[in-house]
């Protein structure tokens, strides 16, 4: 699994111009689920996204992670994370698991978190979204449960 995590003071997602997530301070998290990826990926990503130490300290220093400043998460699943364009130009999303596959994996993610006590958030499954986000720093982190980047 991938996700692109950017530290956020708001977001909101709207599907077809109705509003169906909005959060304040957080992660907000596009997340996309590759053919390869199981139980165990989704719940190490959620693990990883929680305890990444990105927010600021009383110092100032980016030494808290989500579950010490008590700031939700917003998910959003985003399949052309696994997008390939090394060769021509159109991307090439054959990595990208299928929806039936990518749907369930996202949800485990989300209740995880959830199990860890964070508010989670998240867009709808499959709909072109809007997405909307202050990016606080800015802040934005590149995550891949094999270890890619």
């Amino acid at each position: 699994m991938r996700a692109v995590v950017q530290r956020v003071s708001s977001a909101s997602v709207s599907v077809e111009g109705s509003e169906v997530a909005r959060m304040g301070e957080g992660l907000l998290a596009l997340v996309g689920v590759g053919k390869g990826d199981g139980e165990a990926q989704a719940r190490e990503l959620a693990r990883r996204m929680l305890q990444l130490r990105v927010f600021p300290d009383a110092a100032g220093r980016m030494n808290l992670c989500l579950l010490e400043v008590g700031g939700t998460l917003g998910v959003v699943s985003q399949f052309t994370l696994f997008g390939d364009a090394r060769h021509g130009r159109r991307p090439s999303y054959v990595a990208a698991a299928p929806g039936e596959q990518a749907e369930p994996l996202l949800g485990m993610l989300v209740e995880t978190a959830r199990g860890l006590g964070v508010p989670v958030v998240t867009g709808r499954f499959g709909a072109t979204m809007d997405v909307s986000l202050v990016n606080q720093g800015p802040v934005t982190i590149l995550l891949d449960t094999e270890k890619r980047f």
